[in-house]
C-alpha cells in the first residue's frame, strides 16, 4: 500500500510541475481596494489547494485520533474483563439413569402411590 501512495504523490507532483512550467505568468489579485497582490499562477493555485486541504486534513486527523482512543479504551475494558476471575462452574451430583430428572413431571402412579 505504501508503494501505491508513493506513486500517487509522485504523479501529482509531476502534474503540478508541468502545470507550473506551462503557466508561469504573473497575475494581479486585488484583495481590497488598496491592496493588490502580484503573484504567479502556480503559487495562487497551490495556496488555494492548501486552503481547502489543510482544514479537512486536520478534521480527519482529529476524528481518527478520537476514534483510536475510543477503540483503545474498549480493548482495555475487554482485556480487563477477560482477565478477571469468574465463578467456578456448578457441579451437579451424578444420578442414576432411572432416577427422576429434577423439574420433570412426576408420573401419576407415584403421586397416587
Amino acid at each position: 500500500m505504501q508503494i501505491v501512495r508513493t506513486i500517487v504523490w509522485a504523479a501529482l507532483l509531476a502534474l503540478l510541475l508541468a502545470f507550473s512550467f506551462f503557466n508561469w505568468r504573473p497575475v494581479e489579485v486585488q484583495i481590497w481596494d488598496n491592496l493588490v497582490l502580484e503573484t504567479k499562477i502556480p503559487a495562487l493555485v497551490i495556496v488555494a489547494f492548501l486552503l481547502g486541504l489543510v482544514p479537512m486534513w486536520l478534521i480527519h486527523r482529529g476524528s481518527k485520533w478520537r476514534l483510536q482512543r475510543r477503540v483503545a479504551t474498549l480493548e482495555n475494558a475487554v482485556r480487563a474483563q477477560a482477565v478477571a476471575p469468574t465463578a467456578p462452574p456448578v457441579e451437579r451430583p451424578l444420578t442414576r439413569p432411572d432416577a427422576p430428572v429434577e423439574g420433570a413431571p412426576v408420573p401419576r402412579s407415584e403421586i397416587l402411590g
